[in-house]
C-alpha cells in the first residue's frame, strides 16, 4: 500500500512539474485554464476563514504559492505554510516569496504542523491512469490529513460528476458532491457547507469544526 501511494505521488509530482516547465508561474502552470477561474476558486475556499482574528493556514498542493498572493490582498494577520509533492513547485514558491517571513514551504504530501485552517485546491482533479476506486481511496485518505492538520476547519474543491458528459476527460476525476458532503458530515463535523453555484464544473466543500 505504501509503495502504491509513493508511486502515485511521484506521478502527480511529475505531471505538475511538466506543467510548470511548460507554462511557468501562471494558472496554466498548475493546470488551471485561467486567472479568473483560479481567483474564483480561491474566493470560495477562503470562505472557511474567520477574518476577525489572526490565523494560520496550510495550503496542501500549493504549487508555486498563488493562494498566498490572494491571501495577502485580503488579510494582514496570517501565517502560511505551503505543501507540495513537486520539488520544482516548492523551489519556485520559495524564490517567489523569499522576502515574506510569514510564508514557508515544504516538500511533502501532508502538513508538518497543525494550523487553524487547511485548504486543498485542485489536487483531486488529475487522476492520470488510476481507477475511480483507487482515486476515491486516495481522496478520502487526504481528507483525513486535512482534518487532522486543522484546528478550526478545512476546505477543498473537486470537479463535479454533474459536468456535461461531452466535456469530461478520462484522465480527470469527477467526484459526486453528495457522497463527499455526506462523508464530511458523518466523519468530520456537523457544520459542513457544499458550494456548487459559482459557474464552474466543480464544487467546494467547507468543513467547520
Amino acid at each position: 500500500m505504501l509503495n502504491k501511494k509513493t508511486d502515485l505521488l511521484t506521478e502527480i509530482a511529475e505531471y505538475y512539474s511538466t506543467k510548470l516547465a511548460e507554462h511557468g508561474e501562471t494558472p496554466l502552470g498548475v493546470d488551471w485554464n485561467g486567472e479568473d477561474s483560479q481567483l474564483l476558486r480561491f474566493e470560495h475556499l477562503c470562505k472557511i476563514i474567520d477574518p476577525i482574528n489572526r490565523f494560520s493556514l496550510n495550503d496542501l498542493g500549493c504549487g508555486y504559492g498563488a493562494l498566498y498572493d490572494f491571501l495577502l490582498k485580503k488579510y494582514t494577520q496570517l501565517s502560511y505554510s505551503g505543501i507540495d509533492v513537486a520539488e520544482v513547485m516548492i523551489s519556485a514558491a520559495e524564490q517567489r516569496y523569499k522576502d515574506q517571513p510569514l510564508a514557508r514551504f515544504i516538500i511533502s504530501h501532508e502538513p508538518d504542523q497543525i494550523a487553524d485552517y487547511s485548504v486543498a485546491s485542485g489536487i483531486f482533479n488529475v487522476r492520470l491512469d488510476k481507477t475511480d476506486d483507487e482515486w476515491l481511496s486516495y481522496l478520502k485518505t487526504t481528507l483525513d490529513v486535512l482534518n487532522h492538520s486543522s484546528r478550526k476547519g478545512f476546505a477543498f474543491n473537486c470537479l463535479t460528476s454533474y459536468s456535461d458528459k461531452d466535456r469530461m476527460r478520462d484522465y480527470l476525476y469527477y467526484a459526486d458532491p453528495c457522497i463527499l458532503f455526506d462523508l464530511c458530515k458523518s466523519r468530520y463535523s456537523r457544520n459542513v457547507a457544499l458550494l456548487h453555484d459559482y459557474g464552474l464544473y466543480e464544487f467546494t466543500i467547507l468543513v467547520r469544526k
